[in-house]
């Protein structure tokens, strides 16, 4: 454990805002992690833990709080047969390492899952997912010291009650997570079937293709990065938390009120259906690349979505954009946009 002299939280989130804090503390195994996580729990210190820093925006004043950065690497498989591998990643593995090491290797069931910034520990927090996979489609298990019982245990994959970007790390289970387990499949360097025809246009193959796995990859850094989704140093539209709001899940009625036009998607229960939060965005009078009169956070020029910092943006111009856009997108929609990154001392 490392006890550091704090540097400022913009230095450690790819929103690049927040202030100085109390302290941080550098965890670089799980002994070291659920330990300091026990002593913090105990005691009345306001801390927050942190790893990738690439979903989460915090205020301009932290100088009370402790940080917990997670740091604890590495990957290892755990189990194998001729059809999958199992594999245990630590929490503050990088989760696109992970990615490119999955592909590198010919195992299957997250390449579309490339370039998404952040910690492999903090997926399971709101089951990421992009091009139409999900890591609840290849989590097994998960270490996790809970919070309330003090007991360290590894969880099974439905213990966390997943569903479209959300489990029950969002709603009152409090604890920490130490390594997440994946079962990934043996396809012979192939894809598992795709599911976004994003993808599937975009190589002109057809819905639902079994294709290579490098060139999953490719292509969905490449769709990523033409939407500043993938963190770039040349790129400013990448100086951001990416999605600022989920895709609000609607009843399918209430989807038929909608323009045919927007971009939706179905969902796994036939009476929803998930709208487009960058179409309703944009269609509430908000383009890309807006922003408040003397503002240093502006909506990216590549996508509506993303909320970005042009270069010294504070922690409160970004709450004050995110709070406009939800404010115009009810007004004109009826629909309230929730923000997808944790806003940490504001």
């Amino acid at each position: 454990m490392t006890v550091s002299n704090p540097a400022p939280l913009s230095t450690l989130t790819t929103m690049q805002v927040g202030g100085v804090p109390k302290r941080i503390i550098t965890c670089t195994n799980t002994e070291i992690l659920y330990s300091t996580m026990a002593e913090l729990w105990d005691g009345e210190d306001q801390h927050q833990v942190l790893a990738g820093g690439s979903n989460t925006v915090f205020a301009d004043d932290m100088s009370d709080w402790t940080i917990v950065l997670v740091a604890n690497r590495g990957i290892e498989i755990v189990a194998e047969d001729s059809e999958s591998v199992t594999v245990q990643v630590q929490a503050g593995h990088s989760w696109d390492e992970f990615v490119a090491w999955a592909v590198e290797n010919d195992y299957a069931g997250i390449e579309a899952m490339s370039g998404i910034p952040g910690s492999v520990g903090a997926t399971p927090v709101q089951n990421v997912g992009g091009y139409g996979q999900e890591v609840s489609q290849v989590i097994t298990q998960v270490e996790f010291l809970d919070q309330e019982t003090g007991e360290l245990a590894i969880k099974p994959a439905a213990f966390f009650e997943f569903s479209y970007r959300d489990s029950a790390l969002k709603h009152g289970l409090l604890g920490i997570i130490g390594w997440v387990e994946f079962r990934l499949l043996k396809l012979d360097g192939l894809s598992v079937p795709m599911a976004s025809g994003q993808i599937t246009q975009h190589v002109g193959a057809a819905y639902g293709s079994q294709l290579p796995l490098s060139q999953i990859r490719d292509s969905v850094l490449e769709l990523r990065s033409s939407k500043g989704m993938v963190v770039k140093a040349n790129d400013p539209d990448s100086v951001s938390c990416g999605s600022f709001f989920t895709n609000p899940v609607v009843s399918y009625s209430k989807s038929l009120e909608f323009p045919e036009e927007m971009q939706r998607w179905s969902m796994p229960d036939e009476d929803q259906v998930k709208l487009s939060a960058g179409w309703l965005i944009e269609n509430a009078g908000i383009p890309k690349g807006y922003g408040l009169p003397g503002s240093k956070a502006a909506i990216s020029n590549k996508h509506a979505l993303a909320i970005t910092n042009r270069g010294g943006a504070t922690g409160q111009e970004v709450l004050e954009l995110a709070r406009l856009i939800q404010e115009r997108v009810a007004a004109r929609w009826g629909i309230n946009l929730i923000p997808e990154p944790n806003l940490i001392g504001f």
